[in-house]
């Protein structure tokens, strides 16, 4: 694990990944009766690859992942001399079955985009209560609005979403600097009802939640600590609900994003810049999800269309 974070720089969500999938392989390898990295064989690798789909029903990206997980371990086991030859060099990649993404049509989007306004949520009073005059709530309902905004505006991870800093958002030159996975930050542009919402948040309910313990993170909780992620999911989740909507999650808001993006015309190569994806492979996934921009292209460049 000290390899992977420090020599190949993954993530923290990615780690603990890495961490679980390798916990269910040294069980199963226990299992199997293999006593040291020596005794791995292809085909015990195999049978665990294959239990982890017929036995726990885990999709394909999930298997697709392990797999990777027990590539680089055995790497690692190779580099520093615990085993001489790779096991894992003769194992087939099987293909990955690719489930399309679930896409908000721009109709449904605005209605969740204006949902957060109208969600019921536990006001919070700026400071523990006191004896006194009653203190001022904060409006949660801008700071939903405005993390709803920042998700669909630059199609931010949830993950991305929470580390996001207030100094990460560049007002004047309209664009938010984003740390995605492996820290690797990328520069986004945010359009202005997005950039409306944040500043309306950190004038009118920031302020009410921030007690010197968020690390300047932009989106806090109730009780002033940075957003997690899974703060950001429940809050998506409830919004879209208030919304009328189901399946809505904040993934959902990315694939949006990179779909309404295509769908106007956006270059893919553009798209991916914009995702932080290393693999153009990733982004053309978005391609399939709307076919009528491709039957105009080749309607139009095609020479017998």
């Amino acid at each position: 694990m000290a390899y992977l974070r420090v020599e190949c720089g993954l993530s923290k969500n990615t780690l603990e990944a890495y961490d679980r999938d390798l916990r269910d392989l040294v069980a199963d390898l226990h299992s199997a009766g293999v006593k040291s990295p020596a005794d791995i064989t292809p085909r015990v690798l195999s049978e665990h690859l294959a239990a982890l789909k017929s036995k726990r029903g885990m999709t394909g990206s999930s298997v697709l992942r392990h797999l990777a997980t027990v590539r680089v371990w055995c790497r690692f086991l190779v580099s520093t001399e615990q085993i001489k030859k790779n096991p894992t060099e003769i194992l087939d990649r099987p293909t990955r079955w690719k489930k399309l993404p679930t896409v908000l049509s721009p109709t449904q989007m605005k209605a969740l985009l204006s949902a957060a306004g109208r969600v019921e949520v536990k006001p919070v009073r700026d400071g523990a209560a006191k004896p006194g005059p009653r203190r001022a709530q904060a409006p949660l309902h801008l700071r939903d609005t405005a993390l709803l905004e920042l998700i669909y505006a630059c199609g931010l991870r949830a993950s991305e979403a929470a580390g996001v800093g207030l100094d990460d958002i560049k007002p004047a030159a309209g664009v938010v600097l984003v740390t995605g996975k492996g820290d690797k930050q990328r520069l986004v542009p945010v359009g202005k009802p997005a950039l409306a919402a944040v500043e309306a948040y950190v004038r009118g309910c920031r302020p009410m939640l921030a007690k010197g313990r968020d690390g300047g993170r932009l989106l806090l909780s109730r009780n002033g600590r940075p957003l997690d992620r899974i703060a950001i999911w429940q809050i998506v989740k409830r919004t879209a609900a208030a919304a009328g909507l189901s399946k809505v999650h904040p993934h959902v808001l990315r694939h949006s994003f990179a779909t309404h993006l295509l769908t106007g015309g956006a270059d893919l190569r553009v798209v991916q810049e914009l995702l932080g994806h290393a693999d153009i492979g990733t982004t053309q996934i978005y391609t399939h999800v709307d076919r009528s921009r491709l039957k105009d292209v080749h309607r139009q460049h095609h020479p017998r269309p």
